[in-house]
């Protein structure tokens, strides 16, 4: 970020590989929505190009990026009315998913079938989590944050997400038992 923050385009443009697709995940699975991710992501690195000038790295690079998308995602869920997430979200990145990433003899339909239905549930349980341990365990697991870079991130303190991220797995794991 430093060598874009002097000017440096290429540098740039490595920050956008490195990090596009789990931030994009990220902001898919807040609000699930993929046109609404689309635009969230767009923001996002619209926030970033303006704030290049100004960047002072006082954490990671990593804890900077996902705090924008925190806010950014916030703001969004807080205009509007209380619902659950929408179910009905394709991932774009198919290609990251377990099913793309195994051998030819896993491409059958059943193989297939069977995956969908796993994201699907994936999906289901992730929407069910309260809103905090949502976004604690997608900047974990999406993100790689660690624990004080998403206790900087929320703007709660350490144990309040070590408290939200437990708690998120042990419902997703009781929610996901059966698979």
């Amino acid at each position: 970020m430093m060598q874009y923050r002097h000017g440096t385009l290429a540098a740039f443009e490595q920050l956008y590989r490195r990090h596009k697709n789990p931030l994009y995940r990220y902001l898919l699975r807040g609000c699930g929505q993929a046109e609404t991710a689309g635009e969230l992501f767009q923001d996002v690195w619209a926030s970033l190009v303006r704030a290049r000038s100004n960047y002072q790295p006082r954490a990671k690079f990593t804890t900077w990026l996902y705090t924008l998308a925190h806010h950014r995602l916030i703001d969004h869920l807080r205009c509007l009315p209380r619902q659950p997430i929408s179910l009905s979200v394709d991932d774009d990145d198919e290609t990251t998913t377990p099913a793309a990433l195994w051998a030819a003899e896993h491409e059958r339909p059943d193989a297939q079938a069977v995956a969908a239905e796993q994201r699907l549930n994936i999906r289901r349980a992730l929407a069910a989590l309260p809103i905090e341990q949502r976004e604690a365990f997608l900047l974990h697991e999406e993100g790689g944050l660690t624990l004080d870079e998403i206790a900087v991130v929320s703007g709660v303190g350490r144990e309040t997400v070590k408290s939200r991220l437990r708690y998120a797995l042990v419902k997703l794991r009781e929610a996901l038992a059966d698979v």
